[in-house]
């Protein structure tokens, strides 16, 4: 496997919007927790136990089919920059990333597939977390390379497991499976019609929960919301990724029938906001990351309905982490205060927008049908 001592432009396979839905679901994640017999859980872990079952790990890895000829990250070697742009492009937690800007203790890693789709997270809450990250809506297929790689690294480690209770977690409500599957949802035509309150109610009624963009504690931005599991006891994991399916394709079901509504109901409203959000986008000089997300959130909206043709959202999901505050620092290679960061930000907007996001050919005009014309 390759050791590397900062991360290379790897880790963005689920910004390519090629899954089902990818208009309205930005990506889908499955992690299974484990951990090792014979350690301690975390807090309570010394530092000599997480080297150990880090060693342990990396020598698995070399022995499975899937992470073969992958890469492994030692973060607590990382600098700042580099921990903070694998949490940015969803590959790593704030657990794994340090607190304050401190290093990570040792022993805390990063071990990935060649095709970077699938790893496992080592020594963050569990000692070890297997995930995949696909776009799209791809449970099933995010659940099958997890489960996989559970298999494999299984044949090599002892899990820590107990007849009754299932599979041994440091935090309780990941006890029996230990399995999270979540699916990033961009839900702007029910958020407009008022309806996201009760979506979101009817999913906490079914045992699921929602949370921002970045997974726990982190706040709704955007538009976007992760839509995930909540307990894992009682269940298999085959139960719990039907169920999570189920709803969410129930509250895709509501999102475009709200998209309908609009264009059907407020077509000139709509497409002022979608096209002011655009030429925000595509001219403003200082834009901070909350700007963007939310003026991305009526771009989005205006390529789903085909008011915007000439953007693509594979596009928009690589505006979308590359603005964020760690991409930009490390595209000047120095610290950004949050002015210089806004003018950073607006450049990048603008350059991507120019070369990739040309929507109206010149002397063209949209009309009120949504069609172009001369």
């Amino acid at each position: 496997m390759l050791d590397l001592i900062t991360p290379a432009d790897f880790g963005l396979g689920w910004l390519e919007a090629s899954g089902p839905h990818a208009d309205i679901v930005l990506s889908t994640r499955v992690r299974l927790a484990r951990n090792l017999q014979g350690y301690r859980f975390s807090p309570c872990i010394r530092e000599s136990e997480r080297e150990q079952i880090f060693e342990r790990v990396r020598r698995a890895a070399e022995q499975s089919e899937t992470l073969k000829g992958g890469v492994v990250l030692d973060l607590s070697t990382l600098d700042r920059v580099s921990r903070h742009v694998l949490l940015e492009r969803h590959l790593v937690s704030r657990e794994l990333v340090g607190e304050n800007g401190a290093a990570p203790p040792r022993g805390t890693g990063l071990i990935t597939a060649p095709g970077e789709q699938v790893g496992v997270m080592v020594n963050e809450e569990d000692h070890l977390r297997l995930q995949c990250l696909l776009s799209g809506l791809r449970l099933r297929e995010a659940y099958r390379l997890v489960d996989q790689l559970e298999e494999e690294l299984g044949s090599q480690l002892p899990f820590a497991y107990h007849h009754e209770f299932g599979y041994l977690t440091s935090c309780p409500t990941n006890v029996g499976t230990g399995l999270r599957a979540s699916v990033l949802v961009h839900l702007p035509g029910l958020v407009l019609i008022k309806e996201i309150g009760k979506v979101l109610q009817g999913i906490t009624q079914l045992g699921l929960t929602f949370r921002g963009l970045y997974g726990e504690g982190s706040e709704v931005v955007g538009n976007f919301f992760q839509i995930s599991n909540q307990t894992t006891l009682g269940k298999n994991e085959e139960d719990l990724i039907e169920h999570l399916e189920k709803v969410v394709r129930q509250v895709i079901q509501h999102e475009m029938q709200a998209r309908n509504t609009l264009m059907r109901d407020a077509r000139l409203v709509i497409e002022d906001k979608i096209w002011r959000a655009y030429g925000l986008l595509r001219y403003a000089r200082s834009l901070s990351f909350e700007e963007v997300m939310n003026l991305l959130s009526g771009v989005r909206l205006g390529v789903s309905v085909n008011l915007l043709p000439g953007l693509r959202v594979y596009t928009l999901n690589k505006i979308m982490v590359h603005t964020q505050p760690t991409h930009l620092e490390q595209a000047a290679g120095r610290s950004l205060s949050e002015a210089e960061s806004d003018l950073h930000r607006a450049t990048y907007v603008r350059r991507i927008l120019a070369t990739e996001g040309r929507v109206v050919a010149e002397g063209e005009r949209v009309g009120e049908t949504g069609e172009r014309q001369v």
